[in-house]
């Protein structure tokens, strides 16, 4: 019979809006997820999760597999939750008895109760200051620095992460773990074929598929006149643009109707998991062109599934895509036409993409990264015994 842990673990997901966040929401939900399934590695360690009221409709099998409190806040105002995480987490936390609370959105609470890990997803206030209103950016300028002074350890996703983070915070590498997304095998798609390909009228269509909501850095304009040029004579060919509503939703609602191509166009928004499962097989390929990445989740997601991917070399992406994909430029709308084209036409070209695309996913599906974490808690709760940070 397996006893009781000997340490507890607090995650910190007050931030964790569903729908709000981005990447950051899928990698960290997935992995919890592995964590969950690896669970008996670890009977040393267990994981209580602090969320917002929001949390537990979107994720019950999180909230029936781990110990979940939910805190008095829906996660929609800042303040609210910087609020809560300075008084209630840090009450609950030492009710708890947690030995170490991971702070898994960025930044850590001013006033704890237990040492933090921080995980770090990208330094986009500093490398990319100009998406960000004057509020956010300086508060992220004070907050992120001090938290990552203040944290036993830091999590990048990548290895480019990492060393972004020791570069700009000034953090010593050693004290940065790297803990890459840890995806499960792609099994059968749970949605027919059919029903998705009619549900965005795509049965017997070509299309190319970009899961990301509508920042500046993601970059939709690129890919947007690629397409137009690309598929001028083409007009069976799609583009499906999923995920939600970002500033850069009018720019590229603009462009869709001043480059003509608005029938060959699907704005899907969010579409359920099990949907988008079947898009990432369907596809002719992924394209993205994002200028901005900590990791770049979707990529690896399509790959799993033996989809071709067409990306950026900037940021991490070089990194994860690795021999996986066609790496291009971000801003060289005809090297991305080009690329269209030719995925569209090339078979064989196509076919190695899907052969080097399964390839690399591979790297991504071992079950090393619920270990790496596991690591990184028991380090943090060794170096930090009878002190906060």
């Amino acid at each position: 019979m397996r006893g009781a842990p000997s340490h507890r673990v607090g995650c910190n997901l007050l931030w964790l809006v569903p729908g709000v966040v981005g990447g950051s929401e899928e990698y960290t939900v997935g992995i919890l997820r592995a964590w969950v399934r690896q669970a008996d590695r670890f009977p040393d360690l267990e994981l209580v999760l602090f969320v917002n009221q929001s949390f537990p409709a979107r994720y019950p099998d999180l909230v029936r597999d781990l110990r979940c409190i939910v805190a008095p806040v829906s996660g929609r105002s800042k303040l609210l939750r910087v609020t809560a995480e300075s008084t209630w987490l840090a009450w609950r936390s030492r009710q708890e008895q947690v030995a170490l609370v991971h702070h898994m959105g960025g930044t850590m609470p001013a006033r704890r109760t237990a040492p933090g890990v921080l995980t770090v997803h990208d330094l986009q206030p500093w490398d990319l200051p100009q998406n960000f209103g004057w509020a956010k950016r300086v508060y992220l300028r004070v907050a992120v620095p001090r938290s990552a002074r203040a944290a036993v350890a830091l999590v990048t996703l990548s290895s480019w992460a990492g060393r972004d983070v020791a570069r700009q915070l000034a953090v010593d590498p050693a004290r940065i773990a790297t803990v890459p997304p840890d995806l499960p095998v792609a099994l059968e798609p749970a949605a027919p074929v059919g029903t998705v390909r009619s549900a965005y009228d795509l049965v017997g269509r070509p299309f190319l598929l970009y899961p990301a909501i509508t920042y500046p850095h993601k970059n939709h304009e690129t890919l947007l006149r690629a397409f137009a040029l690309a598929v001028r004579s083409d007009p069976a060919t799609v583009l499906v643009l999923t995920a939600g509503s970002g500033p850069a939703e009018p720019e590229c609602r603009r462009l869709i109707g001043e480059l003509g191509i608005g029938q060959q166009v699907r704005r899907t928004y969010r579409v359920p998991s099990d949907h988008l499962d079947v898009l990432y097989r369907e596809a002719t390929a992924l394209a993205f062109p994002s200028r901005y990445e900590g990791f770049g989740l979707p990529v690896i997601e399509a790959m799993s599934r033996g989809c071709p991917v067409l990306a950026s070399d900037a940021a991490a992406l070089a990194e994860v895509v690795g021999g996986g994909g066609e790496l291009l430029p971000p801003d060289d709308v005809e090297a991305w036409a080009g690329a269209i084209r030719r995925v569209l036409d090339d078979e064989p070209y196509r076919a190695d993409l899907v052969r080097r695309a399964r390839s690399r996913a591979a790297a991504f599906q071992s079950g090393d990264s619920p270990q790496k974490l596991a690591e990184v808690y028991r380090r943090a709760i060794a170096s930090s015994r009878g002190r906060v940070r």
